[in-house]
This record gives structure tokens, C-alpha cells and sequence, in this order.
């Protein structure tokens, strides 16, 4: 059960929490908890069962893939006021969750069992609105990620990730596979790429970083 303290938390990210009188409110603040995730903490592994569904009050989750040659892919993050669409599916379809979830920055989230968020979707319209926002929104995303992964060179994209990313004037501080992830190919593809960036004077590589040498260069390389 929540707080006053907590539910007004709660409804500065969920304005249909808004009235405290409303049956919706006093549902929330009756069956939610608040629960805090240290950075690192893995939310969900590839096969578990979604047994809860959160909302984030601060802090950042990535959900990601890991396929058979160990090769990632990060399919989205979420944020203040999101969650994680991918357990309100396993949630309704009655389904085991399909990727990894892990908290990148240390995370507050608002939690409801699966049984209640399975009742509120029947009785409340606000909280069913709420969760197909989130689905259209997330589909959106994860579109975007196939079509960049399937029909976009990996060295425009990569570009493009540089140039989105790298501070002006800072390096980048990631290594490279933790770009490789990001941007679901190998380790050695992108030091390949980052090689040939720096030969034309476009990038700085160092250990665990990058720096954005030539800005308009890359932008050129990313509109390929």
C-alpha cells in the first residue's frame, strides 16, 4: 500500500491518478508498492515469468537481446512515466519474457502484482488507455530498430550513433562492444568501422572511448 506521499508521487506521472476519490486512485494506492533497483540490477532474464508490472518514477531500464553467437541488441529503454511494454504483453498473452531487462541508472518504479494489472485493464478505461499508449508508442521504437538493423549500412549508422551521443568537444566512454550492442552487430565490425573513421580524421579512439574529431565529416558519413 502506498502513501499519501508516494501515491501523490504517483500522480504527477499518471495524471489519471489525479482525483484521490476516483475508484482508480484508491485501487492504486491500495495494491501498488514502491520498490528502488540499484543500477545493474536485472529486472527480467529471457524466460521468466512476468509476475508484476512497473512504472518508472526515475532512473532508466534497457531491454535488450542476446541471440545465439552472444551478439546483442538493444530493443528499447524506458523511463519516467514508462514501463516495460514487453511484460504488459507477456502479462495479457500469459506468456514467458522474451528478452533482458536491466536497470542502467538506479530506478524508483511504482509495482502492481499481474492478477491486479489484469483486473484494471477489465475495469478501468484510464489504465487500459494508458498501457495501449504505451504498446503503439514501443512498437514504433522497435520498428525503427528493425528497419535500421535490416536495411541500413552499419557504417551510417554508426556514424549517426556518434554524432547523437558524443558530447561536443567530450569523448564518447563506451567500449566497443557496448556500441556493438547497441547497435546489434559484432565487436569487430565496429572497431573495423571506427578504424577506418579515424584514418580519414574523423574520430579519436581510445580505451573505452571515442571522440567526435570532425563533426561535419561524420554527419556527411551518417547521410549516406
Amino acid at each position: 500500500m502506498l502513501s499519501q506521499q508516494e501515491w501523490r508521487e504517483a500522480a504527477e506521472i499518471l495524471p489519471f491518478l489525479a482525483d484521490p476519490a476516483a475508484e482508480i486512485s484508491r485501487a492504486f494506492m491500495a495494491h501498488a508498492t514502491l520498490m528502488h533497483l540499484p543500477t545493474g540490477t536485472t529486472v527480467f532474464e529471457e524466460g521468466d515469468l512476468c509476475d508484476s508490472f512497473a512504472i518508472l518514477a526515475r532512473g532508466r531500464v534497457r531491454v535488450f537481446k542476446i541471440g545465439e553467437t552472444g551478439r546483442e541488441i538493444t530493443l528499447y529503454r524506458f523511463a519516467r512515466g514508462e514501463s516495460c511494454i514487453l511484460t504488459a504483453s507477456c502479462i495479457l498473452g500469459d506468456r514467458h519474457f522474451p528478452a533482458i531487462a536491466t536497470v542502467e541508472e538506479p530506478a524508483t518504479a511504482f509495482v502492481a502484482p499481474y492478477q491486479i494489472f489484469q483486473e484494471w485493464m477489465e475495469v478501468f478505461a484510464p489504465w487500459r488507455a494508458y498501457v495501449f499508449q504505451l504498446l503503439s508508442q514501443r512498437l514504433a521504437t522497435v520498428m525503427a530498430v528493425v528497419d535500421e538493423v535490416a536495411f541500413r549500412r552499419m557504417d551510417t549508422r554508426l556514424a549517426e550513433f556518434l554524432l547523437r551521443q558524443a558530447p561536443s568537444g567530450g569523448p564518447l566512454h563506451l567500449t566497443h562492444q557496448q556500441i556493438a550492442a547497441e547497435l546489434g552487430t559484432s565487436r569487430e565490425v565496429v572497431s573495423r568501422i571506427l578504424a577506418d573513421f579515424a584514418a580519414a580524421g574523423l574520430v579519436q579512439v581510445g580505451r573505452g572511448s571515442v571522440s567526435v574529431e570532425d563533426r561535419a565529416g561524420l554527419a556527411r558519413r551518417a547521410a549516406v
